[in-house]
């Protein structure tokens, strides 16, 4: 089974490119020879017939390695021009400017090397940005993001916050981004997915040493990763199992988000799955889903018997914010089941502050997310790192931070982020869907923290698979169910 890719936060990277130097015999210039020299070779991988570059470059490290870049392709007899706001600011970009010089290298002024480009490098920022980019930086930025030549960003797409994944105003929107050393957390998740286009990774040929007793600040998960997350069953399984999953919510209206909720948890594998919703429901959700047991429940009282039945409950998709919801929800956190919250069980524990169970996992959006934590969805979203790990601290349990780049905060656990799932999977049900699904493998034993990320990565993996032969456009949640059960049964030797 593939290993979950570690990503470094900025301290890391720091101290890794330091021990990297060390391990040069303390040249820096070694380095950037190194990461110049992957550059170009990423270059001649990927657009091996470009014949004029333009590579822009910033006063930084970043900026010498895009020096190093351009002298390999002028001397590969490329036509190579290099756009610059300023002179370098550091002994060793500069050395590596003077060799381009020194090999026959241009300078020009930005419009003049952009206009015939046949591919554009951005080597402006890096990893050490520290604020907006403004002026003939953010104007540099917008016409190359205008131009139709593929980019490369070294490292990191300038504009975008290596530690996050937020994305300032002015930020390049690159085809690929080769990274430098170890993977950049950041690049995974936000704003950053679009402006990274594909990852690689050059570590540099440094020594095993040089990665050593420096932990990652978040593991990569992708749909690769699945069949080893989910253990073949033994042949004399029966349903009890399995599981019994309570699913909970359906209030007037909101029928087919509790329908969605259960017809996950079955797909996902639970022996047992019931629904408590409103009576108006029942009869089209047992013509729609046979294999579920559902029950009207009008109050707490009638849903008291249920709760002692169940293993795990899931509440909150169509539940509404209203007495009746309230009332339910107020049952469900007396009681000592496992339980997955979502939608509006957490609108609701938005309004009381209420700190949930270890066992427990909450879903929520980044609207949702910006609820609990009486702050602004943009805020949520300018680092949803720090989000995800306020929530678990603040809530006590697991958490799926969800959007682009899903982020599962667990108690005592390195974040993990789901490299899987589309734009396709942004319309209503979808986390409905999630809720059944991790609600499903908490049943058949998995503990809450692996029930958060298996879940949040099969429900977009599933995504993925759906997709591939239609397009994102007009996917529905229910044509997620077949790739569901697919994706979750690994093959039987």
């Amino acid at each position: 089974m593939p290993s979950p890719l570690p990503l470094h936060d900025i301290v890391a990277l720091r101290a890794l490119e330091a021990r990297a130097i060390a391990a040069s015999g303390g040249d820096e210039s070694a380095l950037m020879a190194r990461a110049g020299q992957a550059g170009w070779r990423c270059v001649l991988q990927h657009w091996p017939h470009a014949r004029r570059i333009a590579v822009a470059c910033g006063l930084g490290n970043n900026g010498g390695d895009g020096y190093v870049l351009a002298r390999h392709a002028l001397e590969a007899g490329r036509e190579v021009h290099v756009l610059r706001l300023q002179a370098p600011g550091t002994a060793v970009a500069q050395r590596a400017c003077d060799d381009f010089l020194a090999a026959g290298g241009r300078i020009v002024e930005p419009v003049d090397g952009l206009r015939d480009a046949g591919l554009i490098v951005d080597a402006l920022f890096g990893i050490g940005l520290s604020r907006a980019p403004d002026g003939a930086a953010a104007a540099l930025i917008d016409a190359i993001n205008a131009h139709p030549a593929p980019v490369l960003a070294l490292d990191v797409p300038s504009g975008v916050d290596a530690a996050n994944g937020a994305a300032h105003p002015a930020a390049i929107v690159a085809d690929r981004t080769l990274q430098f050393i170890a993977r950049h957390r950041g690049l995974r998740t936000g704003a950053a997915l679009d402006h990274a286009g594909a990852l690689e990774l050059a570590t540099l040929e440094l020594p095993a040493a040089v990665f050593e007793g420096i932990a990652p600040a978040a593991l990569a998960y992708r749909a690769d990763a699945l069949p080893g997350l989910f253990p073949l069953r033994p042949r004399d399984s029966h349903k009890g199992g399995n599981g019994h999953v309570l699913c909970i919510g359906g209030d007037h209206g909101s029928g087919g988000a509790i329908l969605l909720a259960v017809d996950a948890a079955l797909h996902c594998g639970a022996g047992l799955a019931s629904v408590a919703t409103r009576a108006v429901h029942v009869p089209a959700l047992l013509a729609r889903r046979p294999e579920a047991m559902a029950y009207a429940v009008e109050d707490a009282a009638q849903l008291a018997p249920l709760l002692q039945r169940a293993d795990v409950v899931a509440i909150g998709p169509g539940l509404g914010q209203g007495a009746w919801g309230r009332a339910l929800l107020d049952a469900v956190l007396a009681c000592d089941t496992p339980r997955v919250l979502d939608a509006d069980a957490l609108n609701l524990l938005a309004h009381g502050g209420l700190r949930l169970d270890p066992h427990d996992v909450i879903t929520p959006h980044p609207g949702e997310a910006a609820r609990l934590l009486g702050i602004d969805t943009a805020d949520v979203q300018r680092d949803r790192f720090a989000a995800a790990r306020e929530l678990q601290e603040r809530m006590g349990t697991h958490v799926v931070l969800k959007g682009a780049g899903s982020i599962v905060a667990s108690p005592g656990r390195v974040p993990a982020v789901v490299c899987a799932g589309n734009p396709g999977m942004a319309t209503g049900g979808m986390g409905d869907l999630l809720t059944g699904c991790i609600a499903a493998l908490v049943a058949q034993g998995f503990a809450a923290g692996d029930a958060a990320v298996a879940g949040a990565l099969l429900h977009a993996g599933a995504g993925d698979a759906a997709v591939r032969d239609e397009g994102e456009r007009g996917l529905l949640p229910s044509d997620l169910l077949p790739w569901l059960r697919r994706l979750a049964n690994p093959m039987r030797r």
